[in-house]
């Protein structure tokens, strides 16, 4: 009789284990995609970006929450410009292991968060490869200056608000805060990429990845 107890309770500490992860995989409100689109900062603008954001998450079960991509567009076109840090909801957030990694709007641009290459994962929960990794994947499209608004001026930093795969440039930051540019330990603004293609993203140690964090 013993030995079937001790069966027993194996089996329910495995079960109970397991809706423990689950419980805390459901609080996932953050991740770093696992891939782009494919065309480089070309992504189909907010809203293209914003759907490769939400089929992420809906691929590992978290479909249910409203999903945007952390990225600021400049004006053009009549239109105003449109800060990251206003359309991402007001936390906090978790990654796919139920770690927080910010408390606030203020807290995620703040010197306190808890963002680094070990807490910044996809949305399958895994690290994204960062500088001394083969390949390097930590230059983030943010178009965005430190406090998570969009940068002034007629200079593109958004890669044609994220519609060129070709001619422009990106305003990048560093998941794993290492690396260069004019604030190379920023994770949103780090600094510019030499173009919007995959090949200019890759080049200089990304891959067309972006944050996505939920709004609700």
């Amino acid at each position: 009789m013993s030995r079937i107890h001790s069966i027993l309770g194996a089996i329910t500490l495995s079960v109970l284990s397991s809706h423990l992860v689950l419980a805390q995989d459901t609080r996932m409100s953050f991740f770093i995609t696992s891939a782009g689109p494919g065309n480089g900062a070309n992504l189909g603008g907010l809203a293209g970006a914003d759907k490769h954001c939400q089929g992420l998450a809906s691929a590992v079960g978290a479909g249910k929450r409203t999903w945007h991509a952390y990225l600021s567009t400049s004006a053009s076109g009549g239109q105003a410009a449109v800060n990251a840090r206003d359309r991402i909801g007001k936390g906090p957030w978790y990654n796919a292991k139920g770690v927080r990694i910010a408390e606030s709007v203020a807290d995620l641009h703040g010197d306190k968060n808890n963002l680094t290459k070990q807490t910044q994962l996809n949305e399958k929960g895994e690290v994204v490869n960062g500088r001394g990794d083969t390949p390097n994947r930590h230059d983030m499209l943010t178009g965005s200056q430190l406090d998570g608004t969009a940068l002034p001026g007629a200079e593109d930093h958004t890669c044609r608000n994220w519609t060129s795969g070709g001619e422009g440039s990106a305003q990048l930051g560093h998941h794993d805060r290492q690396g260069g540019g004019n604030n190379p330990t920023s994770w949103n603004s780090a600094h510019g990429s030499k173009g919007c293609s995959q090949e200019n993203l890759r080049s200089t140690g990304g891959d067309g990845l972006f944050y996505c964090f939920a709004v609700n």
